[in-house]
């Protein structure tokens, strides 16, 4: 199926299978293939073609397949396929129609536009008729034909005649004057038929082309040029079927038409052919050939040719452009042609050379240069090559370049071809520069090209583009920090100072101003910027390097020298290392900048602090506390110790880390003024603490409101931790009670309220009370406007306070017992009272049915006032205080209520529990009346024997007469007498109940303590003398007589009673008719009877006087007089004879009791002596002694028994009129007394008691030893037994003086230890004795010899004695005493601060007494006061300090010793120990001064003590030694200048005439000579110029200012304006000139004449003429020396540097650029006046240039100036004649003046054809050290950085070539040298010429060097013989060593190592 249709335009026709078959004839036809048909199955057999072409289109038939074509034949308009073959098609209608006639029959109409079959009809629905051809012409059938009439078809089939043996079809088409016939002959053996054409009408055969058997002619209706044919293509050999048909078209053409579609076929030898063949142009084939070849050779040059065919093309090329004549084609053939290897390129380049010479073919040289440079031999291609040569824009490469980081290249680019873009440079081009540089390219070469080409050169092109310049080298700084960490800061501040250091490209050529241009930056944003980038990173490499603190730039730009340091401290991670890094790094940082450290310590600490505040931090944050603690300690003035221990106390977390506690505690116990700031701080921490637990973190609040949270938490302890804050803030504490007990009543906590307010103060409770009450009205008020009414109107006042109190009744009655009461039954007494009673009544209900614990308790409602809960203790007296009634008044009525029930334990608990409440709480008068009334009740039931339920194991008389007790204690004024009373009685019933019987009855006796418990007040007062043993009472019998005593005696007053009026008998008023004192009668005999029955006459004795006075008492207290008393007592009491006998039968038996004493009498505490002498005299008087003497004697050491028995018998004695037994007793009075009074001194008397007078001398040292035993006591003592007063007396002041001594305590080891009294007590004491005494001379001697052997350090009794001494007697003493007072008052104040020296230790083994701990502390007196000439200064010099001298000075003054020799020690040691230190310390940290706060006053000191000194030669000479321990600077010029001082000071005090005068001028003169060079050296050292010739020529100062402006920095600061550390050399210079005394105009007048009009070409660079120039105020003319072009230069390029555009062009009234031309031209003239060719400025100018070089040349040609110059003339006026340049490329050769032999070298190596390169570079020719110099020096400047390598090889070679080894060995180049050796594998050479020389070790070296290298080290042991024999048969590289090296070497080793060589052996 053929189904497949390609429309091929004319190149596609050189793609069939099978070209056009041969073609010949005498014309020339174009043939072209238009149509290719192909099938898409096998085909077995050939198609059938047939076509028609017409106006409307074109129609081609392959079997069953139609394909219609437009008339152009471009496009295809329809393809169909049909059943069977199609036979006849066609078009009607304009092409609206298409018809189809299949074989088959079927006819098709089909509508084009639409592609739709219209019509089909089948066979059977045709007509058809025959038509024989021959009945209508002879030339045979036709293949058919068609015709269209109206509405019929038809068709005409026309057949050839049969059985014809060779028949001819022909085809055929008439077209003009042409007939194309196709003809085709039916013998098999032919495969082709031919397509001829004839001329018409003579068929002259024109044109034939063979074409397939399968063809057919496309019938054409019209007549056209051109005739189209089908042709079938056969794809195999001819016998298969064809397997293409195309259509052809055939068309007439001319000559030239044909060649060139030979060309463009690119049949080459057929076009060459044709065109001789026809007379055309054959170079035309020869072009399009080289351009074909053109093409083939781009299309080679991306990959798809191999090097053979390259070679091809190139050669094919080549010859084709030999034949070539059109010498400009050859050339831009050459010049574009992608020509694949570099060395086609070159050799092409140089044959368009030499056809054509031309700036265009040198400009490819030189681009083919650039390529081959720039991008190397591995990146040559054609197409790269021709880009790179068509590419006009030079600096779009060099861009891209830089952008793909290929550095070197761009670097080698921007310098070949930078003239290219020089003059289209722009500000947008400088920024696409910048900004395509990558940093990760060598940082190095960029800068150093960026150095000195691109910013000088932007600098010259854009001037405006500074800033661009600087803000991105800025930019590109910074981002170091980011992008190569590794090397920063060093690769930032390489960026950032290129700006600065960069050299600018000369304005003027070549000449040497050239070369020296002023760098003007200006003042803009950007470049100030950059500048302080530089000063900022050259700071922070000064940190990194050398203090060791990285700091990031954004941190350190904006950091200061203080802060710099607190980021040093922050660096520090552990604070252990704080002291160990101040020490090393901060410290030398600090002593650089002139920081002082304490500051800085302390202000950073307070950084710290403030940091840590202001962000969130937890208690467990405070490492920062640990930091700032460590930095603390460093801190060494103690004053800013304590501001930063403030400090972190102040910002230290709440609560305390134990560090920040363990700090404080430590400077809390140190002894500083500001401790109590520190105490302050604590207190308030404790505030903080306190505030913390309540959650209170902000302190700043109001103090009031602080309170108010703290009260509101409610905690346990809210109102103490409240007290404590307004303590500490000293507020008033009243509002902190006031809100508390607010916060209570708001919680309904009302108790605890009332509580509080009663634990109050009564001030503080008063204050509160009545804020209460406002608070509580306000409450209750309305708010509004009636509220000040209520508190401004007193009547409205009174009535809301009754308001309030019967609301504040009436709300709780109905919240907590549920009464609810109106206002008037709150009113009625009645309604409360019953209500009370009601409640009560309840209470003893319950209370009674809870005994049986089988009630439960039930609720009842009630009406009205009955209780609705059952009611408890509690609920009944809160009852009871809202109805009016007191607790007191309720408990008595229970209590009483309880004893008329009988329950005893009911009421005494009442009495307890009111006890236990309010006793202890509420000391009022009604708790006193609640226990008097339950009291007097159980006295009278006991009494009156009333049924009662004792309590179980209650001593209910004890319990009865303890309520007595406390009621008497708390009750009123008017209850008081009879409490007592009754206290009185219920006391003797409560000592009755203890006689009674202990059985388990209802009562039990109360036992007494005895021994050491019992109470010491109850033993002495109430304890009786005897303890009888009487017989026990029954308590049934005894107590109710006792009680009914205690009735009578304190009845029950039903009256009532007036204010003072007592219910008891004692005290109760008499009333007529009625007799108190009979009741009483009765009863107290009754009570008596009933003791004298059981024999207890003591208790008998105590009721009865007890009874008596009570009845006296009631009688004297009722009347005035006397008598009538006694009748009313003897009425009452004595009337009743029963009584009486009873009363005095009891009398007797006390008596009787009396008259026979026991000697227990005298053991009691108090003894009744008179009782005692009154029954001494009832027994007989011998019998009476012996029994006392008995006494006596057993009484062992009872002085107050003894005493008693003394005083007694003593009396009785006396009164028997015994004088010696008087006197005995009296003795022994007098030793009982002394023992009882010594006893209380805690002295035994034992051993001289009753011993005689004598012996009690031995007691006196005891008394005295005793500390409360006083003068008067021993005066007494002495006086007593007759002793010696004066002797105790000085006994008694030695011994309190020496009491505290050493000695003392040694003595006295044996006595009891006594506590150490203080010195002053001693001393007062030892005063006020020494008047008692008769004589003191005695006291004087002894006390003085003590004085010597007291310990020197003990101050204290050294100052008594001296005391007691001056006190005694001072005129008698060879003491000094004031002095020696004096004395010890400074030693007193002052501290020792060196150890005991050796003289001391020498004084304590002299006097055998140890050296005391206070040696450590104290000076020893005794070597100061008594050997001041031997031993003071060696004590007191140890002690010189600051800080001890004004004590120093005042003991030296008082010692009267050389107050000179003490302030020159002072000075002396001082310096030793403060200053010299400093020195040590400034000098290893390289610190110039040693003066700073901490030191200042130590200098101040030193110069005040050198000011004291009154010799002035000592002065001046102390002075000036310690001057000369500072090293040079401020320190030592100041020392120096006071010492000057001194010496002026020394030369004013003396007159001509005086010997000294003459000494203290000369010493005047050399210490201001002195001074001078001190202060002149001190200026170079600041200034650090006192390097090189500086420091020789200090004593010149004239000619040391010279010097200094030739100091090398001056240039260095020119060439990098943005440096650090340039010394300051005007301000150096005017100092050193005010210093001696100079005239500094002066000086620089002369450095101008000098250096801007020297006689001879200066050598100085003339910046230094610049630096000059600022500081000459007034410029001087310079004489009458002639000005030359050469000083006009000079001057002219100052002016231009100092001078800005504007006023140079002021004064010039000329551009800039004019003034600059001028500039040039007088360089210029300079040189020609130097070469003596007179020329003015206008000749010069006017002067045609060429003429005048060549002339220059011609007639100075031999002098190397004059070369020169016009070397500079020629390239400035651009004068390039070849000749001229010759001779002088050689004459500067000759003459030496290749100033770069590296440069030039590298130059050479550029020259692309390696055979010229290799005959130009000549390198011996050079000097090889300059040339290696060069390359470390220039090389690495971008010019020829790619070549540094290549010339270093070259150079080495020529060395090793010509064996210069003896000539390097020595240089710095050798390394370089021996590595070149062992690299190139030639160490041979090296090591036969170290054999030669015998250098075995470098032989040696050299060897294991090579071998190392060569991955063969050798062994350290193996000799270096067997080294070189080893190297002989291994070494990689065999012709290494030469045999005869070899052997030379080895032999001079073993000479050398003969030992090694034979143990080897």
């Amino acid at each position: 199926m053929w189904n497949d249709i390609e429309l091929l335009l004319n190149e596609d026709s050189g793609q069939l299978p099978v070209g056009l078959g041969q073609e010949c004839g005498t014309a020339l036809y174009q043939v072209d293939t238009l149509l290719q048909i192909t099938s898409s199955e096998k085909v077995s057999v050939n198609p059938q073609l047939h076509a028609r072409s017409s106006r409307d289109g074109s129609i081609v038939v392959v079997d069953r397949s139609v394909a219609l074509l437009d008339s152009t034949g471009l496009s295809l308009l329809m393809h169909i396929q049909f059943d069977t073959n199609v036979d006849v098609v066609g078009m009607c209608q304009e092409k609206q129609f298409l018809v189809v006639g299949e074989r088959s029959g079927s006819l098709h109409l089909i509508h084009i536009p639409s592609k739709q079959t219209l019509l089909t009809k089948l066979q059977g629905r045709i007509k058809t008729t025959f038509i024989a051809t021959g009945d209508h012409h002879s030339l045979g059938c036709w293949d058919f034909v068609i015709s269209s009439c109206v509405n019929k078809i038809h068709l005409i089939i026309g057949v050839s005649t049969v059985n014809v043996i060779r028949s001819i079809f022909i085809k055929y088409e008439i077209i003009s004057d042409f007939f194309f016939l196709l003809t085709t002959e039916s013998d098999s053996s032919q495969v082709m038929q031919s397509l001829m054409v004839f001329a018409l009408p003579t068929m002259q055969q024109l044109y034939s082309l063979e074409v397939s058997l399968v063809s057919s002619l496309v019938q054409s209706g019209i007549c056209t040029d051109t005739i189209y044919f089908l042709e079938g293509i056969h794809d195999k050999p001819a016998e298969d079927p064809v397997s293409i048909v195309v259509m052809r078209s055939l068309t007439e053409a001319l000559p030239e038409n044909r060649l060139s579609r030979l060309l463009h076929k690119h049949k080459f030898t057929e076009a060459e052919s044709f065109a001789l063949q026809f007379g055309l142009d054959v170079e035309l084939v020869y072009k399009v050939k080289a351009n074909t070849i053109l093409e083939k050779l781009a299309s080679a040059s991306v990959g798809s040719y191999g090097q053979e065919s390259l070679l091809d093309l190139v050669n094919e090329a080549k010859a084709n452009l030999q034949k070539i004549q059109d010498n400009q084609f050859v050339v831009n053939y050459c010049l574009n042609a992608p020509w694949p290897l570099y060395e086609t390129a070159r050799e092409m380049l140089n044959y368009a050379k030499v056809r054509v010479s031309g700036f265009i073919v040198l400009r490819a040289q030189a681009r083919l240069t650039t390529f081959y440079e720039a991008f190397g031999l591995e990146k040559f291609s054609g197409i790269a090559w021709i880009e790179f040569l068509n590419d006009e824009d030079m600096f779009k490469i060099i861009v891209f370049q830089l952008e793909e980081g290929n550095l070197p290249c761009a670097q080698y680019l921007w310098l070949r071809h930078q003239a290219d873009f020089e003059s289209s440079f722009d500000e947008k081009m400088l920024k696409d520069l910048l900004n395509a540089i990558h940093f990760t390219a060598s940082l190095k070469e960029l800068c150093v090209w960026l150095k000195n080409f691109v910013i000088p050169f932007s600098r010259r092109v854009v001037p405006d583009g500074q800033k661009i310049l600087a803000k991105w080298l800025e930019q590109a700084a910074r981002n170091l920090e980011l992008t190569d960490k590794a090397n920063w800061p060093e690769n930032g501040l390489q960026v950032a100072e290129i700006f600065f250091t960069s050299k600018n490209q000369g304005e003027l050529g070549v000449t040497a101003f050239g070369n020296w241009t002023p760098l003007r930056c200006g003042d803009c944003e950007e470049i100030q910027r950059l500048k302080k980038l530089v000063n900022d990173l050259q700071e922070l490499i000064n940190l990194y390097r050398k203090y060791n603190c990285r700091l990031a730039l954004c941190g350190f730009e904006k950091e200061n020298a203080t802060t710099i340091v607190f980021r040093m401290l922050d660096k520090i991670l552990a604070p252990e290392l704080v002291p160990s890094i101040l020490e090393k790094f901060i410290k030398p940082y600090l002593c650089e900048h002139k920081l002082q450290k304490d500051e800085l310590l302390l202000q950073y600490v307070k950084d710290l602090l403030e940091r840590c505040r202001t962000r969130s931090s937890s208690v467990f944050e405070t490492a920062w506390e640990a930091k700032a603690i460590a930095v603390i300690g460093c801190i060494s003035d103690t004053d800013l110790k304590f501001d930063a221990v403030l400090q972190i106390m102040q910002g230290a977390v709440v609560p305390w880390s134990a560090a920040v506690e363990q700090l404080v505690k430590q400077h809390l116990e140190m002894s500083h003024v500001k401790v109590k700031l520190l105490q302050e701080s604590y207190r308030l921490m404790e505030m903080k603490k306190l505030l913390r637990a309540f959650g209170i973190r902000d302190t700043n609040l109001l103090k009031d409101k602080l309170v108010r949270c703290i009260l509101k938490q409610d905690t346990p302890t809210c109102l103490e931790d409240a007290l404590k804050i307004v303590e500490a803030y000293m507020l008033p504490t009243g509002e902190v009670y006031f809100l508390r007990m607010m916060n209570l009543i708001d919680k309904e906590r009302g108790e605890e309220s009332l509580a509080l307010l009663k634990s109050l103060p009564l001030a503080k409770a008063e204050e509160a009370a009545e804020r209460l009450t406002l608070a509580g009205r306000l409450v209750l008020q309305h708010e509004g406007d009636d509220s000040k009414e209520v508190l401004n109107n007193p009547v409205k006042k009174c009535e809301c306070e009754e308001n309030l109190k019967m609301f504040e009744t009436l709300a709780p009655l109905q919240e907590y017992f549920g009464i609810f009461l109106s206002d008037k039954k709150y009113r009625n007494p009645l309604v409360m009272s019953e209500l009370l009673e009601d409640h009560i009544s309840a209470y003893e209900s319950v209370r009674s049915a809870s005994k049986s614990r089988n009630v439960q308790e039930t609720n009842s409602n009630s009406e009205g006032g009955k209780p609705k809960n059952p009611p408890t203790e509690s609920r009944l007296y809160r009852l009871a205080l809202l109805l009016q009634v007191s607790e007191h008044e309720l408990a008595e009525k229970l209590a009483l209520r309880a004893l008329d029930d009988g329950k005893v334990e009911v009421a005494v608990n009442i009495c307890r529990c009111r006890d236990k409440d309010f006793y202890e709480n509420s000391w009022n008068e009604n708790t006193g009346k609640l226990l008097f009334s339950v009291c007097q009740r159980l006295c009278h039931m006991l009494g009156g024997d009333v049924p009662m339920i004792p309590p179980t194991g209650m001593d209910l008389p004890a319990v009865i007469h303890e309520l007595a007790g406390q009621a008497a204690t708390l009750c009123s004024p008017d209850l008081v007498l009879d409490c007592l009373e009754l206290c009185k009685y219920t006391s003797l019933a409560k000592e009755i109940h203890g006689q009674c019987q202990m059985d388990s009855y209802e009562f039990t006796a109360e036992t007494t303590p005895s021994g050491g418990d019992q109470d010491p007040y109850e033993e002495w007062t109430f304890d009786n003398f005897f303890k009888e043993d009487g017989i026990v009472l029954d308590p049934q019998a005894s107590l109710p007589v006792a009680y009914e005593l205690t009735s009578a005696v304190l009845p029950v007053c039903e009256d009532k009673l007036y204010p003072l009026e007592s219910r008891n008998l004692t005290h109760r008023t008499f009333m007529e008719g009625h007799n108190f004192l009979l009741p009483v009668g009765s009863h107290v005999s009754a009570a008596v009877q009933n003791l004298l029955e059981s024999s207890q006459f003591q208790l008998a004795l105590q009721l009865t006087v007890c009874a008596f006075g009570s009845c006296l008492h009631h009688g004297i207290s009722n009347a005035m007089d006397w008598a009538l008393s006694e009748k009313n007592i003897q009425e009452t009491f004595l009337n009743s004879k029963a009584l009486k006998q009873k009363t005095f039968f009891f009398l007797e038996e006390i008596f009787f009791l009396t008259l026979f004493p026991k000697p227990q009498v005298f053991n009691s505490r108090v003894i009744d002596q008179n009782l005692a002498l009154g029954y001494c005299t009832i027994l007989p008087k011998e019998e009476m002694f012996n029994k006392l003497w008995d006494i006596i004697n057993n009484s062992w050491q009872n002085y107050r028994k003894a005493l008693a028995v003394a005083l007694v018998g003593a009396e009785l004695a006396d009164r028997y009129g015994e004088a010696k037994e008087k006197r005995k007793f009296q003795e022994l009075a007098i030793d009982a007394e002394w023992g009882i009074q010594l006893g209380k001194f805690g002295i035994s008397f034992e051993t001289v008691f009753r011993q005689p007078p004598i012996r009690k001398k031995e007691l006196i040292r005891v008394l005295v030893q005793n500390p409360e035993v006083d003068t008067a006591l021993i005066l007494n003592y002495c006086s007593t037994f007759m002793l010696d007063s004066d002797a105790a007396l000085q006994l008694c002041i030695e011994t309190l003086l020496l009491q505290n001594t050493n000695t003392n305590d040694a003595e006295d080891d044996s006595a009891e230890s006594t506590e150490r009294q203080p010195h002053c007590t001693l001393l007062v004491r030892a005063l006020k004795i020494i008047p008692l005494l008769s004589s003191t001379k005695d006291l004087v001697m002894s006390l003085s010899g003590i004085l010597y052997k007291l310990d020197p350090y003990d101050y204290e009794t050294l100052e008594i004695v001296l005391r007691v001494i001056q006190s005694a007697d001072e005129k008698n003493t060879s003491i000094q005493l004031s002095q020696a007072l004096s004395l010890l008052k400074h030693l007193k104040s002052y501290t020792r601060i060196s150890p005991p020296v050796d003289l001391e230790h020498q004084y304590v083994l002299e006097q055998m007494i140890p050296l005391s701990p206070a040696a450590h502390t104290r000076l020893p007196f005794h070597l100061l006061f008594f050997r001041t000439a031997r031993c003071f200064w060696n004590i007191i010099s140890a002690e010189l300090s600051e800080e001890t001298f004004p004590t120093l000075l005042l003991i030296s003054k008082l010692m009267k010793v050389s107050l000179d020799t003490f302030h020159m020690s002072a000075v002396r040691h001082v310096f030793e120990k403060k200053l010299k230190p400093k020195i040590f310390e400034m000098r290893s940290r390289g610190c110039t001064s040693i003066v700073s706060k901490e030191t200042i006053k130590t200098v101040q000191a030193v110069q005040s003590y050198l000011l004291s000194i009154v010799n002035p030669e000592w002065a001046v000479a102390m002075a000036h030694k310690i001057a000369q321990e500072f090293p040079i600077g401020p320190d030592h010029v100041q020392a120096v200048k006071f010492c000057l001082y001194l010496a002026e000071k020394w030369l004013k005090s003396t007159t001509p005439q005086d010997e000294s005068h003459e000494k203290a001028e000369v010493l005047q003169r050399k210490l201001h000579m002195q001074y001078k060079r001190a202060a002149t050296e001190n200026v170079l050292v600041t200034h650090n110029l006192n390097t090189g010739e500086h420091p020789k020529s200090i004593g010149k100062p004239a000619n040391l200012i010279v010097l200094l402006y030739e100091h090398h920095s001056i240039d260095q600061r020119f060439q990098n304006p943005a440096g650090r550390d340039y010394p300051d050399i005007h301000a150096a210079a005017k100092e050193i000139a005010e210093i001696n005394d100079l005239d500094m105009n002066k000086i620089c007048d002369k450095l101008l004449a000098k250096w801007l009009c020297p006689s001879t070409p200066p050598s100085e660079p003339i910046v230094v003429t610049i630096v000059t120039l600022p500081c000459v105020c007034h410029p001087q003319p310079f004489g009458d020396t002639e000005l030359t072009f050469a000083h006009r230069t000079r001057a002219f390029r100052c002016l231009l540097y100092l001078a800005d555009t504007e006023t140079v062009e002021s004064l010039f009234k000329k551009p800039i650029e004019k003034v600059k031309y001028f500039l040039k031209c007088c360089i210029y003239l300079a040189e020609f006046e130097i070469l003596n060719i007179p020329y003015t400025y206008e000749s010069f100018h006017k002067s045609p240039k060429e003429g005048m070089i060549k002339g220059l040349w011609k007639n100075h040609s031999h002098e190397p100036r004059a070369v020169r110059l016009v070397t500079e003339l020629s390239l400035e006026y651009e004068v390039y004649d070849p000749q001229l340049w010759n001779g002088l490329l050689q004459k500067l050769l000759g003459f030496n003046m290749m100033d770069l032999p590296a440069f030039a070298l590298g130059c050479l190596l550029a020259i692309p054809r390696s055979e010229k390169r290799e005959q130009q570079i000549q390198v011996n020719k050079f000097c090889k050290e300059t040339v290696l110099q060069q390359i470390d020096e220039y090389m690495d400047t971008g010019e020829l950085v790619a070549f540094a390598s290549q010339i270093s090889s070259l150079v080495l070679d020529s060395i090793i070539n010509e064996k210069l080894y003896e000539q390097f060995s020595k240089t710095k180049y050798h390394p370089l040298l021996k590595q070149h050796l062992i690299n190139t594998h030639r160490i041979k050479e090296l090591v036969d010429y170290f054999a030669k020389n015998n250098c075995l070790d470098d032989a040696t070296a050299l060897i294991q060097e090579y071998q190392e290298k060569c991955g063969n080290p050798a062994q350290a042991d193996i000799p270096a013989s067997d080294l070189l024999q080893v190297k002989q048969t291994t070494s990689a590289p065999q012709a290494l060593f030469s045999p005869l090296a070899l052997k030379t070497f080895t032999q001079l080793f073993v000479k050398k190592t003969p030992n090694i060589v034979n143990s080897n052996n």
